[in-house]
C-alpha cells in the first residue's frame, strides 16, 4: 500500500468528457484522458483492504490493489504486466466495462470508490504508448490445431491464450473484419476501432490466423472444421434480438437496434453497407425501446446523426437514485444510472409498454400507442398515450444464439434458454472436441464476462488436448 492515508487526503476525480456540443459533432472517443500524475494520485486512494471486495466484483479477478500500488510508485511497466496477467484486453474494459469492481470497492460505501476503470485504461494505453505491449509467441509449438468460430471478446481472448500455449489457432469471422460485437455493435465514440486493430496485430504476431468473411455453417461447413482441427471453440455470441410482436411491427422504420448500430459502425470505418436499406435518424423523431447499454448507444448514435428528437422508454419502473448500501454493498446495485449518451439530450420514461405501432398510407411508422404499467407489468387503466415517431429502435436485449446454420448442423445440446449447453468448468459441448464460451454459452452478458469465459475455455481446451496446462483459469 503506497499511501496509507491516501483515501483520506485525496478526493475522487473521474475522467472528464468533452462538452456535449463538441462531442456530438463526431463519432470519435470523447473521454479526456487524465495525466499520469492524476492517475497516480487516484491510485493512491486504494486502501489495500484486508478483504479486497473489488476482486469479488471483477469477473476476471484483476489484482486491483496490486496494480494500483505499482502505479502510485510509478512502476507502469510492472503494472501493465500484472494487469495483463488476468485480462487480455484492459484497454477495452477500461473503456466500456460498467465497473462492478468500483461498486464493490470499500470506499463505495461512502459513494467515492477508487477510479479503478480509468486507472486500468490509463495503464493499458500507456503500455502501448511506451512499447510494453509486444507479441508473445510461444517458444514451443504443440502441433495441435484449434479453430475459433467468432472474433468477439470471448473468441479473441481464447485465441490469444491458446496461441501462447503453442497451438496453431485459426479464427473464423463472418464479417469483413475481426472484433465481433466490439467492432460492429459498440459505437466508435465509446470504443475507437484502432483499439481492436492493435490487439489483432499483436495476436497475428503471436501466430493467430484470422479468416474474415467466412461464415461457418453457411459458406464453410462445420464438418470441415471438425475434420481439419483438433478442437473447435464456438464463440459466436448471442445474436438473436428480442422482438416486440405487437400490431404494426412490420411498418417501415421499426428496426432492431443492432441493425442500426452496425450500419453506422460500417460507415465510420468506410466498410460498405452491402445490399441493405440505410437506417438513419437524421431529422427524425426517434423512439428507443429498451433502457440498457444498447439503447444508450442508439441514443448517442441518433443524436450524432442529427435526430430531431430522441425519447427512450423502458417497461421497468424507474430505479431509485441511490441504493441502500446496508442492503446492497458489495453487490451490483439497482439504481438510476445516466449514461453519457442520455446526458446528450434524450427524454427518458419508465413503466411504459408499447401496445401497437401506427403507420401512414406509405407503410411508415408515425407513432407508438403506449400504456403505463404497474409493478406487476399490468396495464394501468386510463393511462394510455401516444408518442410520435419516424424511427423506432428495438433495444430490448438478446434471447439466444442464432440456431440456423452452425448450431443446427452441429446438433449440440442446448439449455433451457436456448444457449449451447456446457459447464463453466470444462466448456465442453455435447459433441466431441467442440467447446463453447461467451454469450453463446451464458447468454447476453458483459464484455468482461466474455473475456473471462474465453480465457477459461482456453484453459479447458489446452488441458483436453495436452493432458496438462499452464494456462490460468
Amino acid at each position: 500500500m503506497g499511501k496509507i492515508t491516501g483515501f483520506l487526503e485525496i478526493e475522487r476525480e473521474e475522467r472528464d468528457y468533452a462538452p456535449v456540443a463538441e462531442r456530438t459533432r463526431h463519432f470519435r472517443e470523447f473521454v479526456l484522458p487524465p495525466t499520469s500524475e492524476d492517475v497516480s494520485r487516484q491510485a493512491a486512494r486504494c486502501m489495500d483492504c484486508g478483504v479486497p471486495y473489488c476482486h469479488r466484483g471483477c469477473p476476471i479477478n484483476n489484482q486491483i490493489p496490486d496494480w494500483n500500488d505499482l502505479v502510485y510508485h510509478d512502476e507502469w511497466e510492472a503494472a501493465a504486466r500484472n494487469l495483463h496477467s488476468t485480462n487480455n484486453f484492459p484497454d477495452v474494459t477500461g473503456r466500456i466495462c460498467p465497473a462492478p469492481c468500483e461498486a464493490a470497492c470499500t470506499l463505495n460505501i461512502d459513494d467515492v470508490p477508487v477510479t479503478i476503470k480509468s486507472i486500468e485504461c490509463a495503464i493499458a494505453d500507456r503500455a502501448f504508448d511506451e512499447g510494453f505491449i509486444v507479441p508473445e509467441p510461444a517458444e514451443v509449438k504443440t502441433g495441435k490445431r484449434v479453430a475459433v468460430v467468432g472474433s468477439g471478446p470471448s473468441g479473441l481472448a481464447a485465441a490469444q491464450q491458446l496461441a501462447r500455449a503453442g497451438h496453431d489457432v485459426h479464427v473464423y469471422e463472418k464479417n469483413a473484419m475481426p472484433g465481433g460485437l466490439l467492432r460492429y455493435g459498440i459505437p466508435d465514440f465509446k470504443l475507437e476501432k484502432q483499439v481492436i486493430e492493435r490487439r489483432v496485430a499483436q495476436m497475428q504476431g503471436e501466430g493467430v490466423t484470422f479468416h474474415c468473411s467466412v461464415h461457418v455453417g453457411v459458406t464453410l461447413s462445420v464438418a470441415e472444421l471438425e475434420r481439419d482441427f483438433d478442437a473447435v471453440l464456438l464463440a459466436g455470441g448471442s445474436e438473436r434480438p428480442r422482438d416486440l410482436p405487437v400490431p404494426g411491427r412490420e411498418l417501415k422504420g421499426v428496426e432492431f437496434a443492432m441493425s442500426f448500430l452496425t450500419q453506422q459502425n460500417r460507415r465510420v470505418s468506410g466498410e460498405p453497407l452491402g445490399d441493405v436499406e440505410p437506417i438513419l435518424a437524421t431529422g427524425k423523431r426517434v423512439v428507443v425501446i429498451g433502457g440498457g447499454d444498447t439503447g444508450s448507444d442508439c441514443i448517442g448514435t441518433s443524436i450524432r446523426q442529427g435526430a430531431a428528437s430522441v425519447t427512450q422508454i423502458e417497461i421497468m419502473p424507474k430505479p431509485p437514485v441511490k441504493e441502500n448500501k446496508d442492503l446492497t454493498w458489495p453487490q451490483w446495485p439497482l439504481k438510476l444510472r445516466t449514461s453519457s449518451s442520455q446526458e446528450e439530450g434524450a427524454v427518458r420514461d419508465f413503466s411504459v409498454m408499447t401496445t401497437r405501432f401506427e403507420g401512414n398510407d406509405k407503410g411508415e411508422v408515425v407513432r407508438l400507442h403506449c400504456v403505463r404499467v404497474d409493478e406487476k407489468m399490468k396495464a394501468v387503466p386510463g393511462s394510455e398515450f401516444v408518442l410520435d415517431a419516424d424511427l423506432v429502435l428495438l433495444a430490448m436485449g438478446f434471447v439466444s444464439p442464432v440456431k440456423e446454420g452452425l448450431l443446427a448442423d452441429l446438433g449440440v445440446e442446448l439449455d433451457g434458454r436456448g444457449n449451447v449447453k456446457a459447464t463453466d468448468r470444462d466448456y465442453a459441448t455435447s459433441r466431441p472436441k467442440v467447446f463453447v464460451a461467451g454469450d453463446m454459452r451464458r447468454g447476453q452478458s458483459l464484455v468482461v464476462w466474455a473475456i473471462r469465459e474465453g480465457r477459461q475455455a482456453a484453459h479447458a481446451i489446452d488441458l483436453a488436448l495436452m493432458g496438462t496446462t499452464l494456462l490460468p483459469r
